[in-house]
């Protein structure tokens, strides 16, 4: 029996490399389309992915990863009584959530008035100048948010128009969250509202058409009609934000802050940059980001689960 079940294995695994090979040989071209992007991952993806262990090791360039000595988990735990964790955490969710719950929302409100516009012309004109700020450089962008904070800047003259008083916005801890989540909408709804856009073309319009008999105005149309049919692809682009939600880009961050605001704007992955690229301490930055990481794993799985129960919708 056993000599029979291991030679029908045997023969199963000859047919598998033998259809492979002729799928391989049938659509060679598809798979050397496909080459160049399976290089890039493996290459800047999942290669670096090794270097990851000197998190666990007490690295020295001199000794190198293999020759550095293991250290287990010594760097999370400072990390854990370091007078930087609850702040850095606790800042990153602040920033996050409100990306999440102002900023998530922004996207599909231009798209679905974008997509109620009649005049086709001017939707599309909307539509372009409304993806230039996501091609801007970062770094411009942060020039420009710098020149418009100051306390000589043109939103200082606005509000000392109305009588307001004039501050250096970002050298106040209070007013960091607001502008970077502002700044973000500005620079991303447009680019972000495009899949939105995509999924309202696949609206069957004769729902709008019976909705319409029915009596249904334009607004009842959105909630009865638009918003359930691109509902599936919010829920995925909700989930995929939760998977993130301890992932605030530092490039922003530190092109922003500075130490009169580290209070409110110093977030996991810009205390990683400072300890690993500024004071040389890359073992434990390594371990802060591998825990950051982890987390953001955890967060995706546990949304990813509820999505499923609640909503019957999920990434897989």
């Amino acid at each position: 029996m056993k000599r029979n079940t291991s030679v029908n294995n045997s023969l199963h695994k000859k047919c598998f490399i033998s259809r492979l090979g002729r799928d391989l040989y049938k659509n060679k071209l598809m798979y050397l389309m496909v080459l160049p992007a399976l290089l890039f991952y493996f290459i800047f993806a999942y290669k670096p992915m090794y270097g990851a262990i000197i998190a666990f090791k007490d690295y020295s360039p001199s000794l190198g990863i293999e020759g550095s000595p293991w250290v287990g988990l010594k760097h999370i735990e400072e990390f854990f009584k370091s007078f930087y964790f609850d702040r850095t955490i606790k800042n990153t969710i602040v920033i996050s959530l409100a990306s999440i719950f102002i900023g998530f929302p922004m996207p599909i409100i231009f798209a679905l008035l974008i997509n109620e516009l009649r005049n086709k012309k001017f939707a599309k004109c909307v539509q372009t100048v409304s993806y230039v700020p996501h091609f801007i450089s970062i770094v411009v962008v942060c020039g420009m948010i710098k020149q418009f904070t100051l306390d000589t800047g043109l939103i200082n003259d606005i509000i000392a128009f109305f009588g307001g008083t004039r501050v250096s916005m970002l050298n106040d801890p209070d007013y960091f969250v607001p502008i970077y989540t502002l700044s973000n909408i500005w620079q991303g709804m447009g680019w972000q509202s495009i899949i939105y856009l995509a999924a309202l073309t696949s609206v069957d319009s004769s729902l709008y058409e019976a909705a319409e008999v029915d009596g249904a105005s334009r607004l009842r149309q959105v909630f009865t009609v638009t918003l359930p049919a691109i509902a599936p692809t919010i829920v995925t682009m909700f989930l995929l934000k939760i998977g993130n939600i301890l992932n605030v880009g530092y490039e922003k961050i530190i092109l922003l802050y500075n130490p009169a605001t580290y209070e409110t704007a110093d977030v996991v992955s810009s205390y990683v940059y400072r300890q690993g690229l500024l004071e040389f301490n890359w073992s434990y930055s390594a371990a802060i980001g591998l825990f950051n990481s982890a987390i953001n794993l955890v967060l995706l799985i546990s949304a990813n689960y509820l999505s499923k129960k609640v909503a019957d919708t999920s990434l897989w």
